[in-house]
Order: structure tokens, then C-alpha cells, then sequence
């Protein structure tokens, strides 16, 4: 359940992202700092919801929380890098993985 909210906040927060482009620059800083925040927030989320899973061993995947810790640095890094960048610079057209599904390695079996 954690890991859906997680992810859910995080689609949010690229919506608002996305939504604020075309804001009016004094409320949009003040959006795109509140979506900074919002991502303090998912990631200390994130954080909880990784040191309460426990997986089983008959789990056939797990949730990707390190790809999603790294998603979420990003989205900060380029909300942070439009606040105050330090010059005119082409952006990086990376795209966010998106996918936090990792495959479990199957038990080995005890002979």
C-alpha cells in the first residue's frame, strides 16, 4: 500500500511540474517550491515504506526504491536548476525511468 501512495505522489507532483510551466513567475516560484517540498516529502516516504518492507522469499518482484530515490533527485535537481540557474544552458533530455519493478532472483533450493 505504501508503495502505491509513494508512486501516486510522485505522479502528482510531475503533473503539477508540468501543469506550472506556464505560470506567472512570482506564483510559479512559489509552486515549484512548494513541489520541492512536496518531494522531501515522497522521498521520506519512500524511505519509511523501503525499511518497512520486508520481502519474502517467494516474492516474484519487488518495488525499485534506490530507481526511485534517483527519480526524485532528479525532478528536484531540474526544479531546483530552473530557480536559480547558474546560466543558459540546453536541458538534459534524459527521461525518468519509471519503472520500480525489479525481478526477484529465485530461491536456490537446499540439496
Amino acid at each position: 500500500m505504501p508503495t502505491i501512495t509513494v508512486f501516486r505522489c510522485l505522479l502528482l507532483s510531475l503533473a503539477i511540474v508540468d501543469d506550472s510551466s506556464y505560470a506567472a513567475s512570482g506564483h510559479e516560484q512559489d509552486q515549484l517550491s512548494l513541489i520541492q517540498q512536496q518531494l522531501d516529502i515522497i522521498e521520506r516516504v519512500a524511505t519509511k515504506a523501503e525499511a518497512a518492507s520486508t520481502p519474502q522469499p517467494d516474492d516474484r518482484y519487488r518495488f525499485d526504491y534506490p530507481r526511485l530515490t534517483q527519480d526524485i533527485q532528479r525532478i528536484r535537481h531540474g526544479v531546483q536548476g530552473y530557480l536559480s540557474p547558474s546560466r543558459a544552458q540546453p536541458r538534459d533530455p534524459t527521461e525518468l525511468v519509471g519503472d520500480y519493478r525489479l525481478d526477484t532472483p529465485p530461491a536456490e533450493s537446499s540439496p
